[in-house]
């Protein structure tokens, strides 16, 4: 018996799908996050590349695009047990090199920037607000890494009743067996996994 034989025998797998209105996020496609020398490596550039070929589509559609960034200040006294367990994150601070968006998909006028300091989007942000404001029912989440903030947004999408998916080919992670045993998972119990090009086929007017 495989793994999936596993999940499916426990009814788990099932699609939420795509409902009237989405919402495109891109978690933390930072410089950082994008440089193996730091917080990057892996699939990363990957996953910038194919989400700033989605971008223009989201954009031209008018869906409500959000990005997120890790912010600390400068002295550290907004740090917490996050940072205790990856110390390095301190050191994306406002004007850091490190936390600015890679050029590739740096926000356009009119889209939210989410300043954050946990792995999810939605935690302590006014992300919840800003969605229900739009009249979202769903989230398309792209982003790095995949078994981290991303996992974390997903989960915490789902948590607020929206129907989630994950776009496979614009997630990223430093290394690819997380980035593929997190995938797995959360196609299992948060999110419907679809490729942009499945995405932009199924949302089309």
């Amino acid at each position: 018996m495989t793994d999936l034989d596993i999940y499916a025998r426990q009814g788990l797998g099932q699609k939420s799908g795509i409902g009237q209105r989405v919402a495109l996020v891109l978690v933390d496609f930072l410089n950082g996050f994008n440089d193996p020398a730091h917080f990057g490596g892996g699939n990363i550039q990957d996953a910038i590349d194919a989400t700033a070929r989605l971008l223009p589509i989201a954009r031209a559609r008018k869906w409500p695009v959000a990005h997120t960034r890790v912010v600390y200040a400068e002295d550290g006294s907004d740090a917490g047990a996050f940072t205790a367990k990856a110390p390095g994150l301190r050191t994306l601070t406002e004007n850091s090199p490190l936390s600015q968006f890679v050029d590739a998909v740096k926000p356009v006028a009119g889209e939210l920037i989410i300043r954050k300091r946990q792995a999810s989007a939605f935690f302590g942000t006014e992300f919840t607000g800003w969605l229900t404001w739009h009249h979202v029912d769903t989230l398309l989440v792209t982003g790095a890494t995949t078994s981290g903030c991303v996992r974390a947004t997903v989960v915490d999408s789902v948590s607020n009743n929206l129907r989630t998916v994950v776009l496979t080919d614009c997630v990223g992670d430093r290394a690819l067996g997380p980035h593929e045993a997190n995938l797995f998972d959360m196609g299992q119990k948060y999110a419907d996994l679809m490729t942009s090009d499945e995405v932009v086929a199924a949302t089309a007017a």
